[in-house]
Protein backbone atom coordinates (compact mmCIF):
# COMPACT_ATOMS: atom_id res chain seq x y z
CA UNK A 1 0.00 0.00 0.00
CA UNK A 2 2.93 2.51 0.67
CA UNK A 3 4.03 1.86 -2.52
CA UNK A 4 1.70 2.52 -3.99
CA UNK A 5 0.23 5.95 -2.45
CA UNK A 6 4.03 7.09 -2.99
CA UNK A 7 3.09 7.12 -7.57
CA UNK A 8 2.36 10.61 -7.71
CA UNK A 9 0.41 12.32 -10.69
CA UNK A 10 3.51 12.31 -13.19
CA UNK A 11 4.06 8.38 -12.49
CA UNK A 12 0.32 7.85 -14.27
CA UNK A 13 0.51 10.07 -16.95
CA UNK A 14 2.26 7.49 -19.63
CA UNK A 15 -0.47 4.79 -18.46
CA UNK A 16 -3.08 7.27 -19.27
CA UNK A 17 -1.48 8.16 -22.56
CA UNK A 18 -1.40 4.19 -23.24
CA UNK A 19 -5.18 4.01 -22.37
CA UNK A 20 -6.15 6.49 -24.92
CA UNK A 21 -4.13 4.79 -27.60
CA UNK A 22 -5.39 1.59 -26.89
CA UNK A 23 -9.33 2.09 -26.01
CA UNK A 24 -10.03 5.52 -26.97
CA UNK A 25 -10.59 7.13 -23.28
CA UNK A 26 -8.85 9.98 -23.17
CA UNK A 27 -8.73 11.35 -19.43
CA UNK A 28 -6.19 14.34 -20.24
CA UNK A 29 -8.72 16.86 -18.64
CA UNK A 30 -9.72 14.68 -16.14
CA UNK A 31 -9.35 16.33 -12.72
CA UNK A 32 -5.83 14.20 -11.99
CA UNK A 33 -6.00 13.92 -8.28
CA UNK A 34 -9.21 12.46 -8.33
CA UNK A 35 -8.15 10.17 -11.05
CA UNK A 36 -4.87 9.25 -9.51
CA UNK A 37 -6.74 8.84 -6.08
CA UNK A 38 -8.97 6.24 -7.81
CA UNK A 39 -6.63 4.35 -9.47
CA UNK A 40 -4.28 4.06 -6.54
CA UNK A 41 -7.08 2.52 -4.86
CA UNK A 42 -7.63 -0.25 -7.55
CA UNK A 43 -4.66 -0.82 -7.60
CA UNK A 44 -4.54 -2.14 -4.30
CA UNK A 45 -7.86 -4.04 -4.28
CA UNK A 46 -5.83 -6.39 -6.58
CA UNK A 47 -2.82 -5.85 -4.04
CA UNK A 48 -0.89 -4.88 -6.86
CA UNK A 49 1.82 -2.01 -6.38
CA UNK A 50 4.01 -2.13 -9.61
CA UNK A 51 2.74 0.48 -11.90
CA UNK A 52 4.32 -1.58 -15.05
CA UNK A 53 2.37 -4.86 -13.89
CA UNK A 54 -0.84 -2.82 -13.62
CA UNK A 55 -0.18 -1.17 -17.06
CA UNK A 56 0.16 -4.42 -18.80
CA UNK A 57 -2.75 -5.71 -17.28
CA UNK A 58 -4.69 -3.14 -18.22
CA UNK A 59 -4.04 -2.49 -21.54
CA UNK A 60 -3.95 -6.94 -22.39
CA UNK A 61 -6.66 -7.69 -20.68
CA UNK A 62 -10.22 -5.94 -21.55
CA UNK A 63 -12.10 -7.80 -18.78
CA UNK A 64 -9.48 -5.50 -16.07
CA UNK A 65 -9.79 -2.46 -18.08
CA UNK A 66 -13.61 -2.32 -17.72
CA UNK A 67 -13.52 -3.23 -14.44
CA UNK A 68 -11.10 -0.32 -14.10
CA UNK A 69 -13.67 1.92 -16.01
CA UNK A 70 -16.42 0.89 -13.87
CA UNK A 71 -14.47 1.44 -10.96
CA UNK A 72 -13.51 5.28 -11.23
CA UNK A 73 -16.52 6.35 -13.04
CA UNK A 74 -17.91 7.06 -9.98
CA UNK A 75 -21.74 6.35 -10.02
CA UNK A 76 -23.71 8.66 -7.63
CA UNK A 77 -27.17 7.99 -8.49
CA UNK A 78 -30.90 6.78 -7.58
CA UNK A 79 -34.13 7.57 -8.71
CA UNK A 80 -35.65 10.85 -8.47
CA UNK A 81 -32.35 11.80 -6.80
CA UNK A 82 -32.28 15.17 -5.01
CA UNK A 83 -36.08 15.46 -5.16
CA UNK A 84 -36.64 19.54 -5.28
CA UNK A 85 -34.27 18.71 -8.46
CA UNK A 86 -37.22 17.43 -10.45
CA UNK A 87 -39.93 19.38 -8.27
CA UNK A 88 -38.04 22.71 -10.12
CA UNK A 89 -38.24 20.53 -13.68
CA UNK A 90 -41.77 19.67 -12.84
CA UNK A 91 -43.09 23.07 -11.82
CA UNK A 92 -40.60 25.68 -14.01
CA UNK A 93 -39.41 23.38 -17.45
CA UNK A 94 -42.49 20.86 -18.41
CA UNK A 95 -44.55 24.49 -19.26
CA UNK A 96 -41.99 25.56 -21.73
CA UNK A 97 -41.61 21.64 -22.76
CA UNK A 98 -44.85 20.96 -23.28
CA UNK A 99 -45.15 23.47 -26.15
CA UNK A 100 -43.08 21.56 -28.34
CA UNK A 101 -44.46 19.17 -30.54
CA UNK A 102 -41.83 16.71 -29.68
CA UNK A 103 -39.15 16.81 -26.89
CA UNK A 104 -35.88 15.16 -26.87
CA UNK A 105 -33.89 14.62 -23.66
CA UNK A 106 -30.24 14.41 -23.41
CA UNK A 107 -29.13 12.82 -19.67
CA UNK A 108 -24.86 12.93 -19.95
CA UNK A 109 -23.17 10.27 -17.32
CA UNK A 110 -26.87 8.53 -16.68
CA UNK A 111 -24.69 5.94 -14.66
CA UNK A 112 -26.90 3.01 -14.41
CA UNK A 113 -30.00 4.88 -15.25
CA UNK A 114 -32.07 5.42 -12.44
CA UNK A 115 -32.19 9.72 -13.50
CA UNK A 116 -33.40 8.46 -17.11
CA UNK A 117 -36.47 6.14 -15.75
CA UNK A 118 -37.10 9.45 -13.54
CA UNK A 119 -37.17 11.66 -16.51
CA UNK A 120 -39.76 9.12 -17.98
CA UNK A 121 -41.71 8.80 -15.28
CA UNK A 122 -42.00 12.77 -14.76
CA UNK A 123 -42.63 12.76 -18.71
CA UNK A 124 -45.49 10.30 -18.22
CA UNK A 125 -47.58 11.92 -15.84
CA UNK A 126 -47.45 15.15 -17.38
CA UNK A 127 -48.50 13.76 -20.58
CA UNK A 128 -45.79 14.15 -22.59
CA UNK A 129 -43.97 10.69 -22.94
CA UNK A 130 -45.35 9.82 -25.57
CA UNK A 131 -43.83 12.69 -27.46
CA UNK A 132 -40.81 12.50 -26.34
CA UNK A 133 -37.50 10.76 -26.76
CA UNK A 134 -34.50 10.93 -23.72
CA UNK A 135 -31.36 9.92 -25.01
CA UNK A 136 -29.33 8.52 -22.15
CA UNK A 137 -25.40 8.03 -22.37
CA UNK A 138 -22.75 7.27 -20.47
CA UNK A 139 -18.87 6.51 -20.87
CA UNK A 140 -19.39 2.91 -18.46
CA UNK A 141 -20.74 -0.28 -20.77
CA UNK A 142 -22.00 -2.36 -17.62
CA UNK A 143 -23.62 0.84 -15.89
CA UNK A 144 -25.14 1.29 -18.92
CA UNK A 145 -25.85 -3.25 -19.34
CA UNK A 146 -27.74 -1.86 -16.06
CA UNK A 147 -29.33 0.80 -17.25
CA UNK A 148 -30.62 -1.14 -20.16
CA UNK A 149 -32.00 -4.12 -18.00
CA UNK A 150 -34.19 -1.72 -15.71
CA UNK A 151 -33.71 -3.98 -12.75
CA UNK A 152 -32.52 -2.89 -9.02
CA UNK A 153 -32.37 -4.06 -5.80
CA UNK A 154 -36.34 -3.85 -3.87
CA UNK A 155 -34.08 -2.64 -0.66
CA UNK A 156 -33.99 0.44 -2.22
CA UNK A 157 -37.96 1.13 -3.12
CA UNK A 158 -38.69 3.12 0.25
CA UNK A 159 -36.07 5.31 -0.70
CA UNK A 160 -36.94 5.90 -3.94
CA UNK A 161 -40.80 6.19 -3.20
CA UNK A 162 -39.82 9.13 -0.85
CA UNK A 163 -37.88 10.89 -3.76
CA UNK A 164 -40.50 10.62 -5.77
CA UNK A 165 -43.02 11.92 -3.68
CA UNK A 166 -40.73 15.00 -2.24
CA UNK A 167 -40.33 15.13 -6.15
CA UNK A 168 -44.37 16.15 -6.75
CA UNK A 169 -44.84 12.50 -7.56
CA UNK A 170 -48.85 12.14 -8.16
CA UNK A 171 -49.51 8.14 -8.50
CA UNK A 172 -48.42 5.32 -5.96
CA UNK A 173 -44.65 4.65 -7.45
CA UNK A 174 -45.17 0.72 -7.15
CA UNK A 175 -46.98 1.33 -10.12
CA UNK A 176 -44.42 1.88 -12.31
CA UNK A 177 -42.28 -1.19 -11.65
CA UNK A 178 -42.65 -4.60 -10.85
CA UNK A 179 -41.67 -6.34 -7.45
CA UNK A 180 -39.84 -10.09 -8.04
CA UNK A 181 -38.26 -11.64 -5.18
CA UNK A 182 -35.72 -9.21 -3.99
CA UNK A 183 -35.81 -6.47 -7.52
CA UNK A 184 -37.90 -3.86 -8.68
CA UNK A 185 -38.49 -4.60 -12.73
CA UNK A 186 -39.28 -0.95 -14.30
CA UNK A 187 -42.41 -0.64 -16.40
CA UNK A 188 -41.46 -1.83 -20.33
CA UNK A 189 -43.47 1.42 -21.46
CA UNK A 190 -40.83 3.70 -19.93
CA UNK A 191 -37.78 1.89 -21.23
CA UNK A 192 -39.78 2.67 -25.02
CA UNK A 193 -39.20 5.90 -25.28
CA UNK A 194 -35.26 5.72 -23.46
CA UNK A 195 -32.17 5.12 -25.77
CA UNK A 196 -29.06 3.86 -23.80
CA UNK A 197 -25.94 4.46 -25.56
CA UNK A 198 -21.83 4.88 -25.23
CA UNK A 199 -20.75 8.88 -24.88
CA UNK A 200 -17.62 9.84 -23.93
CA UNK A 201 -18.20 13.75 -23.40
CA UNK A 202 -13.88 14.53 -23.42
CA UNK A 203 -13.65 13.62 -26.91
CA UNK A 204 -17.22 13.14 -28.60
CA UNK A 205 -19.43 15.13 -30.80
CA UNK A 206 -23.08 16.10 -30.29
CA UNK A 207 -25.38 14.24 -31.89
CA UNK A 208 -28.93 15.81 -31.86
CA UNK A 209 -30.61 19.11 -31.19
CA UNK A 210 -32.24 18.72 -27.66
CA UNK A 211 -34.59 20.77 -25.38
CA UNK A 212 -32.97 20.01 -22.61
CA UNK A 213 -29.88 18.76 -21.63
CA UNK A 214 -29.55 17.08 -18.00
CA UNK A 215 -26.14 16.76 -16.82
CA UNK A 216 -25.57 16.02 -12.47
CA UNK A 217 -22.61 14.90 -10.54
CA UNK A 218 -20.24 14.57 -13.67
CA UNK A 219 -18.51 18.02 -14.49
CA UNK A 220 -17.32 17.97 -11.07
CA UNK A 221 -14.26 15.18 -12.16
CA UNK A 222 -13.38 17.39 -15.06
CA UNK A 223 -10.46 20.59 -14.89
CA UNK A 224 -11.66 23.72 -16.32
CA UNK A 225 -10.65 23.25 -19.55
CA UNK A 226 -12.73 20.13 -19.84
CA UNK A 227 -15.70 21.60 -18.30
CA UNK A 228 -15.25 24.49 -20.50
CA UNK A 229 -15.10 22.17 -23.46
CA UNK A 230 -18.31 19.95 -21.99
CA UNK A 231 -20.54 23.33 -21.50
CA UNK A 232 -19.99 24.30 -25.26
CA UNK A 233 -21.01 20.43 -26.56
CA UNK A 234 -24.19 20.92 -24.74
CA UNK A 235 -24.73 24.95 -25.57
CA UNK A 236 -24.33 23.59 -29.01
CA UNK A 237 -26.65 20.77 -28.70
CA UNK A 238 -29.42 22.94 -27.26
CA UNK A 239 -32.32 24.74 -29.48
CA UNK A 240 -32.63 27.97 -29.06
CA UNK A 241 -34.40 28.50 -25.11
CA UNK A 242 -33.14 24.99 -24.16
CA UNK A 243 -33.07 24.02 -20.81
CA UNK A 244 -29.37 22.99 -19.00
CA UNK A 245 -29.97 21.17 -15.56
CA UNK A 246 -26.68 21.02 -13.67
CA UNK A 247 -27.82 20.21 -10.36
CA UNK A 248 -26.75 21.98 -6.77
CA UNK A 249 -23.22 20.74 -7.01
CA UNK A 250 -22.37 22.82 -10.24
CA UNK A 251 -22.21 26.08 -11.71
CA UNK A 252 -21.98 27.61 -14.76
CA UNK A 253 -20.41 30.65 -12.45
CA UNK A 254 -16.53 29.83 -13.32
CA UNK A 255 -16.94 28.68 -17.07
CA UNK A 256 -16.82 30.73 -20.41
CA UNK A 257 -20.45 30.52 -20.65
CA UNK A 258 -22.14 32.36 -17.66
CA UNK A 259 -23.61 34.90 -20.08
CA UNK A 260 -24.50 32.50 -22.78
CA UNK A 261 -27.75 30.74 -20.36
CA UNK A 262 -30.11 32.69 -18.28
CA UNK A 263 -31.02 31.33 -14.59
CA UNK A 264 -33.92 29.97 -14.34
CA UNK A 265 -33.84 28.10 -10.58
CA UNK A 266 -30.38 29.33 -8.79
CA UNK A 267 -30.72 26.66 -6.13
CA UNK A 268 -30.70 24.02 -8.67
CA UNK A 269 -28.46 25.32 -11.38
CA UNK A 270 -31.53 25.40 -13.75
CA UNK A 271 -30.50 27.61 -17.02
CA UNK A 272 -32.28 28.65 -20.25
CA UNK A 273 -29.80 29.22 -23.31
CA UNK A 274 -30.05 32.75 -24.40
Amino acid sequence: MIAIMNLNIGSFKELFESINIRYGYDFTNYAEESLVRRSRLFMDNLKMNSLDTFASLLLEDENTFEAFIKYISITVTEMFRDPTFFYSIREKVIPRLATYPFVKVWIAGCATGEEAYSMAILLKETDLLHRSIIYATDINQKALQIAKEGVYPISKAQKYTSNYLKAGGEKAFSEYYTAKYDLTIFDKSLKNNIVFASHNLAVDESFNEFQIVICRNVLIYFNPSLQNKVINLFYSSLCPFGFLGLGNKESLMFTNYKESFQTVDQAERIYLKK
